[in-house]
Formats: C-alpha cells, sequence, structure tokens
C-alpha cells in the first residue's frame, strides 16, 4: 500500500447526506484494520530502535478497576473465582466487562447513523464476526508511541486542568505540548493522550465515588470531564500526520460533555476513519518516566484478547524506552 499518496482529510469523500468525510474503502473495501494500516513493518522495525534502556512501564489499571461502568446498565462487578485443588489452583472471572478498564474499542463500537460501521458494514456483517477485536489480536498493535502530557503542560503553565470541568484538547494544544517536549508526530504514531483525569478519579473517596455512580446513571449528560476535542480541524490533523490510535486517561477518550454542534469523536474517528480508541489508560506512570529522562516517544506494544467478534477489549498495553 503507497502511503505517500494518501489522501488528506479534506479529500476524503462526503458521506452522502452529511457534512461528513469517511476514508471508507481508503485501505479497501475489506479493510477491517483502518489507521493501523499506518503501522507498516517498516514503521514497526524503526520504532524498536526506540528501545535503549529496555524499561518497561505498564500503560494498564488492574482488571478491576475503575469498577463503574460509565456506558452500561451492569454494576461493574467483576469477580474472581479461584477453585483450590489438590494438585493446585484455576481461577476464572465472572461480570467480565471487556470494557471495563484500560481499553481498546473495535471498529465494530460504534456506526455512523445509517450508513453503518466503518467501511458501511451493517448489523448483520458485524453479527457475522466482522471489524471484530479480534482482527487485531491477530496481528498485534506495535509502533511508536507518544506521549502528549497536557496536564503537565498545563500544571507547567499554572493553568491545572479542572477533571471536573469540560476541557477540550484541541489540535492547537496538542502541538503546542508536544513543541514543549520537543516531540514530533510521525506517520504511524500510537498517541497517547493525558489529562489527568484518572489521578483525580482513583483519589476520590468510596462514598464519593458511589455518589458519582449513582448520579451518572440519573443524569449522566450533567457531567463535565476533559478529553479530546471532537471538532473537525482536530479530527483532520490527526488523520493528516497519519495518527495509527489515540488514546487517553479518561473514560471516553472525547471530552464530554457532548456538544451536538460540536460533533462526536466516536463518529469521526472510530467510524469514518477507522482509527482505534483508547480509555483510561494508566499514563501517570508513564507521565514521571518521560518527564525525568525527557523522553516522550517509546516503542509501544499492546495485545488486544482474540475474543471472536469483540466490540473492545483490554489494552494489555506498554512502553519500552
Amino acid at each position: 500500500m503507497d502511503l505517500t499518496n494518501l489522501p488528506k482529510y479534506g479529500e476524503l469523500p462526503i458521506v452522502e447526506g452529511t457534512q461528513e468525510r469517511s476514508a471508507w474503502g481508503t485501505f479497501g473495501n475489506d479493510d477491517e484494520y483502518g489507521c493501523l494500516n499506518f503501522l507498516t513493518p517498516e514503521r514497526v522495525t524503526a520504532a524498536a530502535n526506540l528501545i535503549r534502556t529496555g524499561k518497561g512501564v505498564s500503560l494498564n489499571l488492574p482488571i478491576d478497576v475503575p469498577g463503574m461502568q460509565f456506558w452500561s446498565s451492569r454494576d461493574g462487578s467483576l469477580e474472581h473465582h479461584v477453585e483450590v485443588k489438590r494438585t493446585g489452583r484455576d481461577d476464572y472471572l465472572s461480570g467480565f466487562y471487556l470494557q471495563g478498564s484500560t481499553q481498546w474499542d473495535a471498529l465494530s463500537h460504534v456506526r455512523f447513523r445509517g450508513h453503518g460501521y466503518y467501511g458501511g458494514r451493517q448489523d448483520a456483517d458485524i453479527d457475522a464476526g466482522a471489524l471484530g477485536i479480534d482482527r487485531w489480536a491477530s496481528r498485534g498493535i506495535f509502533g511508536r508511541g507518544v506521549l502528549a502530557d497536557v496536564a503537565r503542560y498545563q500544571e507547567d503553565a499554572r493553568h491545572p486542568i479542572d477533571p471536573q470541568e469540560r476541557f477540550a484538547i484541541d489540535k492547537e494544544l496538542l502541538e503546542a505540548v508536544l513543541s514543549q517536549e520537543r516531540t514530533e508526530l510521525e506517520p504511524g504514531t500510537l498517541l497517547l493522550v493525558r489529562t489527568g483525569w484518572l489521578r483525580w478519579y482513583l483519589q476520590r473517596s468510596p462514598q464519593e465515588l458511589t455518589q458519582m455512580q449513582e448520579h451518572f446513571v440519573v443524569d449522566r449528560s450533567s457531567f463535565n470531564w476533559p478529553g479530546i476535542d471532537a471538532g473537525i480541524p482536530t479530527v483532520a490533523w490527526l488523520w493528516d500526520h497519519q495518527v495509527a490510535a489515540v488514546a487517553a486517561d479518561n473514560p471516553t477518550l472525547e471530552v464530554i460533555r457532548y456538544l451536538p454542534e460540536r460533533g462526536w469523536a466516536h463518529h469521526r474517528l472510530l467510524a469514518l476513519l477507522g482509527m482505534p480508541l483508547g480509555e483510561l489508560w494508566a499514563l501517570d506512570e508513564l507521565s514521571e518516566h518521560c518527564r525525568a529522562t525527557g523522553r516522550y516517544d517509546f516503542f509501544l506494544s499492546s495485545a488486544p484478547l482474540a475474543v471472536p467478534g469483540g466490540v473492545g477489549s483490554p489494552a494489555n498495553a506498554y512502553a519500552v524506552f
């Protein structure tokens, strides 16, 4: 595939009857990898050269954290069962929500109105296994990771992000953060965006979390949290830089409250462009290591679970320096 002649965002075709653009067909009509196609063997090989010290940093929460299922009617309780036998032990999980912790959203997660899921697939295609997370699991996700530590940037500027306010991270802010880090996006980058929301959430008391859960079930539209801006300029910036995937440390990746006039990043990035979205990534230790070493790029490895037809998966992700 010749990625040097890839159309810019403004050159992508308009979805009929809308003002949105899509990359459907850009990588072939049967494509199920989306922007992971930017992770060419040459780019993965080059990314491996970023491993210099062998230091690994986990980007994963414990599988039972945060416990609160933000977008599901389930109560979020995960149970770990251990069977003790004379010869040893076996175990299994019940109530295991595949998007309940540090996660990837598969291309089968959301559809764009009646036009369908990525590539125009309809529910019958998804039911038959199309766009499942197992497609990504078959190849793994490996490449150059970059941390855009927006939370740290705002703290240094003495304008810290309030985790309970709507704070949209747009392309101009991302460019400013990367410039301060002396780091550039390269084609095939796996972009991680730290908002600081997860650090704040993990510091809440059990009572506060219970109140949040109860409030969220009743009126989720009243919540305001930081995240990626859903506007077309930011979406176009990600596509034009051939970002292979984007993940953040908040529950949605994108900023909430959702503003209909601004659009929904899940539609524009995941469904229309095929760009994998990661949520609830644990980025605080990574932030400290990047700050200490002055390095904000690294080799990133992620192994989604091979769940046939899965809509999401734990990320199982590591940064290696």
